[in-house]
């Protein structure tokens, strides 16, 4: 085995491993990764877009999300990467992260060529990208518990409440 070989299979994810400890279903996991590749496209068109200009802050946002575009790529499709040599490594610990370091990163990714640059094609450019953030920021929240579990919290804690109001009750008596 070449040690290339060897270095892909280190930097391989573990499905197993990232799907049991961050609770994402797997149609869940792909609309994220579709989004991040739609949110990189978008940010690349934008930002490319916006570089035609004379205004340098506008270069400079149209830059960075040109920057934006790379890191989703590489995270979410490493795969639309295959010439650069360490991409299959920045997905492996890209995929460790936990779904809201993700939503972290994507969202403040986005929203720094926005405050640089307020501009439609900015923000436009960069919203797909910003919700790519929020949906991991959501998965982050936790599945929602089922209507049964919640009703029988409920009534338990009624009949507490009710178990202290006639105890205080029959106490004044």
């Amino acid at each position: 085995m070449s040690s290339q070989d060897e270095q892909f299979q280190a930097a391989a994810p573990d499905p197993a491993a990232s799907s049991a400890d961050d609770g994402m279903t797997w149609w869940y996991r792909w609309l994220c990764r579709i989004a991040g590749v739609i949110g990189g496209l978008s940010c690349a068109f934008a930002g490319l877009w916006n570089c035609v200009t004379i205004n340098p802050l506008n270069i400079a946002a149209g830059v960075w999300m040109m920057l934006n575009a790379f890191v989703l790529f590489l995270c979410e499709a490493p795969f639309c990467c295959q010439f650069i040599e360490f991409a299959n490594a920045v997905a492996a610990r890209a995929d460790k992260l936990r779904p809201w370091q993700k939503a972290v990163f994507y969202c403040g990714m986005a929203v720094f060529p926005v405050v640089l640059s307020l501009t439609l094609t900015t923000l436009f450019g960069n919203a797909i990208a910003f919700a790519t953030g929020v949906l991991y920021g959501l998965s982050a929240l936790g599945k929602k518990g089922d209507a049964i579990s919640y009703a029988r919290i409920h009534q338990q804690q009624k009949q507490m409440d009710e178990e202290k109001l006639t105890g205080g009750l029959e106490g004044q008596a």
